[in-house]
């Protein structure tokens, strides 16, 4: 059979978009059955056989990409993928930075691919979408499927939608966010491991007026920050923690609050203003784009990202391959050291992840029969195999990587990994995690093992997390854009600590107070049961 002539769709940044319209939504597609008999019903090591019996599946899936440069359908590692999954696949691929909007203009639009990545799973227009019956529930399948039945109860219950699950989730450490630091700097200047907010602000101040890569220039700052419009805000949902703020929604005198009503977040944001003032942080956070977010500290510009702490070994690996072609590397050493974060008055506290990175959902509209949907849910469960997880990770052997000691030695040429393999894992569930080869573990990626484990002990939990909001589904966007807006313009000074208790009124006015209303419910009814 030929493969079809693929075309790659180019996206650009899009406009804010508001709330949605979901009507174009309604009666997607009905939940037609199909015989469990047929092949394409099959499941685990069955369904991979039965898919090799018929034609190749035609899949479209829409990714974000962190990269300018992505795999192109006809890359050698999507050939590959295509041909040991029985798939023809195209990938649309969209920039992280503006994924969200793109994500709400498609839903809307009602043409959408037959595989979707989920940034906001709780976000108003994937749960209207959802109840609306636009996506396939996916969770009474799972216990037909090898690995997608070993899904953590736990985490399946974080990404569901009132208890069911339209769609398979992408799974992650719990522990997984801290603080990420140019250790040849802080030699540089020295100074010690930060150990508290003042420590931490310290190290910035450093990086920015003691010359820490010692050029004998003022270029250099301390954190670089980006405009992030998925579940993190640059940044900020791990350092507010650390002044005693809530992970979105705190709890005092048994009631839920939502976390800027605290005063420990607003005593946040002024830390925010204070590093923004001192120029500590790029001035353009706003808008800098998240694809580029490692870029500054590989080149010297910024030593901090306060982010997931497994970058640390990605950024580590760019610092080496950029000083190995200036001749000036140290192999012996490592550039990037990473935390679980810094002592507040409150002590050490850590974000927490749910569990999972979004999820890949299926909608009906596109996959409009029971015998399809399985046939896509036994592609996902065939990525979860080591293979596949190795294949979607690190390309081919002796391509793209080479093994010593069954561990993978990535190729040193960055264009040709950015063109054929990274960005393929995005639509990788994990499920279970880490089944593929890895990179040799060296003492950074042992530490960042080491830390995502004890971070456990110190993340702040988000009472809200199981619960689903209609008032939410309704009014998210809107409520969101007005608190983002009002700590941005206080941190750059466009609004002093006025205006941004007049945006918090806004906020109730605008729906805020009916929010609060509906999760308190939400919350006394989940203590009766």
């Amino acid at each position: 059979m030929q493969r079809k002539q693929k075309q790659l769709k180019k996206w650009v940044a899009l406009a804010s978009v508001g709330t949605l319209a979901m009507g174009a939504l309604a009666g997607c597609g009905s939940d037609d059955k199909a015989a469990s008999s047929s092949p394409a019903a099959s499941a685990g090591a069955n369904g991979a056989t039965a898919q090799k019996q018929l034609p190749p599946l035609e899949l479209n899936i829409m990714l974000p990409i962190f990269k300018t440069n992505y795999p192109k359908d006809d890359s050698p590692v999507a050939a590959e993928l295509e041909k040991r999954t029985n798939t023809n696949i195209h990938f649309e691929w969209v920039p992280n930075a503006s994924y969200s909007d793109k994500f709400n203009i498609t839903l809307a639009s009602g043409k959408l691919p037959s595989l979707i990545y989920v940034g906001d799973v709780k976000g108003a227009s994937f749960v209207n979408a959802a109840k609306s019956g636009a996506f396939w529930e996916v969770g009474k399948y799972l216990k037909d499927y090898k690995n997608l039945s070993q899904a953590n109860p736990v985490i399946l219950n974080n990404s569901s939608i009132e208890g069911k699950n339209y769609g398979i989730f992408r799974g992650r450490a719990l522990g997984r966010n801290g603080i990420n630091y140019r250790k040849d700097w802080l030699d540089a200047v020295g100074l010690k491991e930060p150990k508290t907010i003042d420590d931490f602000y310290n190290m910035l101040k450093a990086f920015k007026e003691k010359d820490p890569d010692k050029n004998g220039k003022n270029d250099t700052y301390g954190m670089v920050l980006v405009k992030w419009t998925g579940q993190w805000a640059s940044g900020f949902d791990t350092i507010k923690l650390w002044f005693g703020a809530p992970n979105k929604w705190g709890v005092v005198n048994g009631k839920l609050v939502p976390e800027h009503e605290t005063p420990e977040y607003v005593e946040a944001l002024k830390f925010m203003k204070k590093l923004y003032d001192e120029k500590l942080i790029n001035q353009d956070f706003a808008v800098f784009d998240s694809a580029k977010w490692n870029d500054p500290v590989v080149n010297n510009q910024a030593g901090v990202i306060v982010d997931v702490t497994d970058n640390a070994a990605r950024l580590d690996d760019k610092i080496h391959a950029a000083l190995v072609k200036e001749g000036k590397d140290n192999p012996n050493i490592h550039y990037i050291n990473n935390i679980i974060g810094v002592e507040g008055k409150a002590g050490l506290k850590a974000l927490p992840t749910s569990g999972f990175a979004g999820m890949l959902a299926i909608p009906k509209s596109t996959v409009k029969t029971e015998d399809e949907l399985k046939r896509i849910l036994t592609f996902l469960d065939q990525l979860n195999e080591a293979d596949l997880q190795t294949l979607t990770s690190y390309g081919l052997e002796g391509v793209h990587y080479t093994k010593e000691n069954d561990y993978v030695v990535p190729s040193k040429d960055t264009v040709l990994l950015e063109s054929e393999v990274e960005g393929l894992n995005q639509m990788v569930p994990y499920i279970p995690e880490g089944r593929g080869l890895t990179v040799k573990q060296t003492e950074l990626r042992k530490r960042t093992t080491a830390i995502q484990k004890e971070a456990e002990k110190y993340i702040v939990a988000n009472p809200a997390e199981p619960f689903v909001s209609t008032v939410y589904s309704q009014k998210g966007p809107q409520l969101d854009n007005i608190i983002n807006d009002a700590r941005i313009k206080f941190i750059v000074g466009q609004g002093d600590e006025a205006a941004l208790k007049a945006a918090f009124d806004l906020w109730k006015k605008s729906g805020g107070d009916d929010l609060v209303k509906e999760m308190n419910d939400l919350y006394a009814a989940a203590g009766k049961k």
